[in-house]
């Protein structure tokens, strides 16, 4: 659906006040009187606290108290669920063990804190934190997944007969039937990596207690204000009228910033209240990498089951994945993991299992591709093993396998984190995959290029690998449009924004209904004052279930607006028309009305209503999806590998990807230039690496990499295709993880193919110089 704003590349509204430096962040506010908070952290992964003496802590100048678990008596205790349990999966087993905001007796991570200090400023809270001594009883840590479940293996949670935490089995076909079928059967286990969020701007929060007004308001870059909100005023016995939640400009969310209730949450608004003193905290970049959740980390064992052809008769695949100490995120990520392993291709049995551990870790939760990317690196890994096996180009393989473009919608019959049964909305995969391989020339460099540079000694790869990402899950968003009396429009949604442009594209969808100027959009997200009702920013679900939303409210003041006008302007609905900020008459252009006077006679201060009309040009609608709509594409990489360093550079990369109706084309682009970022961060460079004490030693940026501008593919083309989505009026679907799904998957391929002489294989999703080296070595037998 195109429309004069809808499906057009307009500039960003919200950069200009950000190049301009006019915009307020997190830690540019400043309320008098405020107070600073410091965390006291556990050297330890795993240990009984026997003592904390803050008695030196307390006495420091500057320093308005310090708490421990004791302090907070019955008020501390595990938060609730973030997602409840997947109760629609037949047979699934799991327990809660949700996040303490501060450790009684036991600490079960490193840094999970054991004391909180509030003094005058940061500085001193930080001299008092070393202050505190915390006698502890070493225990052994559980670091290993597998070992973790093993009998006698410590106890992250003593009351719990082991440290499973859940177990999902689900199948399609039967996977024994499979075997009798196939011609073949190839077996690989892989190992994926955990990395962190690492956003630019780190986690922080404020809050201020007005005691007069029985009021609280809570600023922080929350990616759930309404969920934030609530819980805040549950625990706190407030009405929840009474908890005004605002997220300012926020640098970056990727997914660990809609957890609530973690310590700062749960401690500072309590403090707050009982302190009557606002009072911030905004945590370092090592507290970001011990305390703040991290994603990944699973050990597959799989199998696939082919016909000589390449035909896949079935896929088995056993995983395990670590949710870290406690699991307030259920089984989220292992459950996008099951859902988008075999989406793109036709595998008439599937039999995926999981069972999901506790370990003496930090928590895992989403982060950017939320366990999509490791179900998509087990099928192009095992179509990789397939095609070396039978003795088959990766292309040819997949081309055998992928989905047909007729086949939507297309029931997996796997459920999900949405907990119903996933359909592919619509697609067409085949098409995607023949433009990568147009676009990254594929024929070409294997047939001329290759050969050439090779005969030079040169180390060049080519890797190519389809991916599909589910998007727009509900429950449900709402907005409410609004046009004041200078006709002017405000749009208000429960959404929040860390940077992805809402600000601008919520406006285009509007402005086309409504026939007004972009630029007389004014969008307010994350600020429960405006708007009370949503679930939150993630699953890449702001255009297709906000914009949704958006949309439905503004065809109601479209329809309010049309109707009113027919009685001033004496002339049927269907014959008027909005543009320029007015209703006219479509024939006759001289016979308008301002969208602005009609709200001004939408709402009379004198005289009589008809009964049943509602006041203003305003509306509120919601938008909930049955189930989520699919994006997919496919990837194609060239790069090359140094024979000395092992060090890779990424010479060319296409990247087709379909959305369904982009609203902003230049916005889309963008998403998917910083998935693709992060995506070559998880397959290069990110890495959290805990030795088996359960310390993490890559808690700096001087040990975890990260990819820099210079890492970017040195040529990157973009293509795109559009089957819009039927879930939705626009056809929309979301993209905001696409970029990051795939990667690993093509560099991983296109490095083994670089490499090809050496028959080294790669069994992990992040490879890095010496990584690589280490495994050339090995299969050299060195």
């Amino acid at each position: 659906m195109a429309g004069k704003f809808v499906h057009q590349s307009i500039k960003r509204i919200e950069d200009p006040e950000l190049i301009t430096a006019n915009v307020q962040f997190l830690d540019d506010i400043n309320l008098p009187g405020m107070l600073h908070a410091a965390f006291k952290r556990s050297d330890y992964a795993h240990a009984r606290i026997k003592s904390i003496d803050v008695s030196e802590a307390r006495k420091l100048p500057g320093v308005i108290g310090v708490y421990t678990a004791e302090d907070f008596g019955d008020y501390v205790k595990p938060g609730p669920l973030q997602v409840p349990p997947p109760t629609a999966i037949k047979g699934a087993t799991y327990v809660a063990r949700t996040t303490m905001p501060i450790a009684k007796d036991k600490v079960r991570y490193a840094g999970e804190p054991v004391a909180i200090v509030i003094a005058e400023s940061r500085y001193i809270a930080e001299d008092a934190c070393d202050l505190i001594y915390v006698d502890y009883e070493p225990l052994e840590a559980v670091v290993d997944l597998e070992k973790a479940l093993q009998p006698g293996s410590p106890l992250v949670h003593d009351d719990l007969p082991s440290n499973e935490a859940g177990h999902v089995r689900q199948e399609r076909g039967s996977w024994e039937q499979a075997v009798k079928e196939a011609d073949l059967i190839i077996k690989r286990k892989f190992f994926i990596n955990r990395n962190a969020g690492a956003a630019m701007e780190n986690r922080g929060i404020i809050v201020q207690w007005d005691k007069q007004a029985k009021q609280m308001t809570i600023w922080c870059g929350t990616q759930s204000v309404i969920a934030l909100r609530n819980q805040t005023a549950a625990r706190l016995g407030l009405f929840e009228s009474q908890v005004r939640v605002i997220t300012p400009n926020t640098g970056g969310g990727f997914g660990p910033k809609i957890n609530t209730s973690l310590p700062d949450d749960v401690l500072i608004t309590y403090l707050a209240m009982k302190l009557e003193r606002p009072i911030k905290w905004f945590e370092d970049r090592r507290e970001n990498f011990l305390a703040t959740t991290s994603e990944r980390d699973q050990v597959h064992y799989c199998e696939i089951a082919v016909k000589r052809d390449g035909t896949i008769v079935g896929l088995k695949d056993f995983f395990y994945h670590n949710t870290g100490a406690y699991n307030p995120y259920m089984m989220t990520v292992p459950l996008n993991s099951q859902t988008h392993t075999v989406t793109n291709y036709r595998v008439p049995n599937f039999l995926t299992e999981f069972y999901v551990v506790f370990t003496n870790q930090m928590i895992v939760t989403p982060v950017r591709g939320a366990g999509r990317q490791y179900g998509v690196f087990v099928m192009e890994r095992m179509l990789d093993a397939a095609a070396k096996e039978l003795g088959m180009s990766p292309v040819e393989i997949r081309r055998k396998n992928l989905l047909p473009a007729n086949a939507y919608p297309y029931y997996t019959s796997i459920i999900g984190q949405d907990f119903v049964e996933g359909v592919l909305d619509s697609g067409d995969y085949p098409t995607a995959f023949e433009k990568t391989l147009e676009l990254i020339e594929y024929d070409k460099f294997v047939n001329e290029v290759q050969p050439k540079l090779r005969a030079e000694g040169r180390k060049v790869g080519i890797g190519v690998a389809c991916f599909s990402e589910g998007t727009g899950v509900g429950p449900y968003e709402g907005a409410r449009v609004t046009v004041g009396g200078n006709g002017k429009v405000v749009v208000t949604t429960g959404y929040t924004s860390q940077g992805q442009a809402h600000y601008t594209t919520f406006a285009q969808i509007v402005a086309d209904q409504l026939g007004v100027d972009v630029k007389d959009v004014k969008v307010i997200t994350g600020d429960t004052g405006y708007f009370g009702w949503g679930a939150g920013t993630f699953a890449s679900r702001g255009i297709t279930v906000a914009g949704t939303a958006t949309h439905l409210a503004a065809q109601k003041v479209r329809q309010k607006a049309l109707k009113l006008a027919s009685k001033i302007l004496e002339a049927p609905e269907e014959e008027q028309e909005l543009a320029d900020g007015v209703v006219r008459v479509a024939d006759i252009p001289s016979k308008f009305i301002s969208l602005g006077e009609l709200a001004i006679i939408a709402n009379p201060m004198r005289g009589t209503m008809e009964p049943g009309a509602e006041p203003g040009l305003e509306a509120v609608a919601y938008y909930g999806p049955p189930y989520g709509a699919t994006g997919a594409g496919a990837v194609g990489l060239i790069l090359e590998v140094d024979p000395e360093t092992m060090q890779v550079s990424l010479e060319k990369m296409a990247f087709v990807h379909d959305c369904g109706t982009p609203v902003n084309p230049m916005v889309v682009d963008g998403q998917i230039h910083g998935g693709i970022q992060m995506g070559i961060g998880d397959a290069f460079y990110e890495e959290l690496i805990y030795d088996e004490n359960g310390q993490l030693v890559t808690a700096s940026f001087m040990d975890y990499l990260f990819p820099q501008a210079t890492d970017m593919p040195k040529k990157l083309v973009l293509g795109h295709m559009e089957t819009p989505s039927p879930l939705n009026p626009l056809g929309i679907k979301g993209v905001g993880e696409a970029g990051a799904i795939p990667i690993p998957s093509v560099f991983t391929q296109a490095v083994e193919n670089a490499l090809q002489d050496t028959g080294v294989e790669f069994d992990r999703d992040t490879l890095s110089p010496s990584r690589i080296f280490t495994y050339v070595q090995q299969a050299k037998g060195a």
